[in-house]
């Protein structure tokens, strides 16, 4: 048993792949071990490393945030305009939200007040005054949104 096992340890090492380099149209270079797709490829000797870390992007690429040369620019004037015309527009629905959300938080308030004669399983006042809780949480979402979009402009 021990032989057998000693004899399986070297055979687990002398195991190799074999590694194929290949060179498309457009010049880059990519590696591979499955023998169907290395056709017109070289293979590799053995002893050389093979690291799998793809390769940075040639320079002569440029960057993809790149903006093209004919793309139309805005003046800073113009642009500072529609700054302030967005600006104004989300504080226009920020007090808008804001009355909602006052106006919700006001109806959650008086719907806790009530208590009809039917509840008397606490259960059923809860599921009574779930819609207003939520119609209050999506009014605070909303105010949230709005103000880090605010906080977002120049």
């Amino acid at each position: 048993m021990p032989r057998l096992l000693l004899l399986l340890t070297l055979l687990a090492g002398t195991a190799h792949a074999q590694v194929f380099k290949c060179v498309d149209a457009e010049g880059r270079v990519t590696y591979t071990n499955d023998r169907n797709a290395a056709q017109g490829c070289t293979a590799l000797s053995q002893d050389l490393p093979v690291s799998s870390v793809p390769s940075r992007p040639a320079a002569a690429t440029p960057p993809a945030s790149a903006t093209p040369g004919d793309f139309p620019r805005v003046a800073p004037g113009s642009q500072r305009e529609r700054d302030n015309t967005r600006r104004q527009i989300l504080e226009e629905e920020l007090a808008q939200e804001e009355r909602a959300l006052a106006d919700a938080s006001k109806a959650l308030a008086e719907q806790e007040a009530v208590r009809h004669g039917n509840e008397r399983n606490y259960q059923r006042v809860l599921d009574r005054l779930q819609p207003f809780k939520d119609k209050v949480e999506l009014h605070q979402r909303n105010v949230d949104a709005i103000k880090r979009e605010l906080r977002g402009l120049r």
